[in-house]
């Protein structure tokens, strides 16, 4: 290295020497961010669902059930949103593979103060599709925020999360209970 470098490097206190193996899959041994190599795996069916919700004034979701909001169709700019999302999650999260998307799905369920989200991606691929449904999840929900937001700047985007993953070799998850509540269970199904 040519002396320069190890200078400016010193004077940042940058330290490249190996660094101890602790599992870390997405590090090299210099401590360095990595993609990790999928090539080996075989392609498998994929499925994951994820959730939110926008909480808003009960106004808000009576103008959105109504399509009373000035800005137009709120569920189905959201749900073009989360479908370009999931297709772009590559793009968004620095280390998050390329996948060839084959099905997303978003659902919305409108209560007294909220809209909830729901997206489900699936994909035969070689890596899991639970960014892309959290991605998803989350564009559409801030596309929903955008749309009302003229109306209502009191919304919060809140309780996103995976809801189930399913496929490779780390087989089926599903969460049992709300966010922020315990006893989350990992099932011991795997699915090779």
């Amino acid at each position: 290295m040519p002396e320069a470098i190890q200078g400016a490097l010193a004077a940042q206190d940058i330290d490249l020497l190996p660094m101890p193996n602790r599992g870390l899959t997405h590090v090299d041994p210099l401590g360095r961010a990595r993609m990790v190599d999928v090539t080996p795996k075989e392609p498998t069916h994929r499925r994951a669902i994820a959730r939110c919700k926008v909480r808003m004034l009960p106004e808000t979701t009576v103008k959105i059930a109504s399509n009373a909001i000035n800005k137009g169709d709120v569920l189905g700019a959201a749900r073009i949103a989360g479908i370009q999302a999931a297709k772009r999650t590559a793009e968004l999260i620095p280390l998050c593979h390329p996948l060839l998307v084959g099905s997303v799905a978003l659902n919305f369920t409108i209560g007294d103060d909220f809209v909830e989200v729901e997206t489900q991606v699936e994909a035969v691929d070689r890596t899991g599709v639970e960014m892309e449904a959290m991605t998803a999840c989350a564009v559409a929900a801030l596309t929903i925020y955008d749309m009302c937001k003229s109306a209502d700047r009191s919304m919060v985007v809140e309780e996103l999360c995976l809801w189930e993953k399913t496929g490779g070799r780390s087989g089926v998850w599903r969460r049992e209970r709300e966010p922020g509540q315990s006893n989350i269970h990992h099932s011991a199904e795997h699915v090779d």
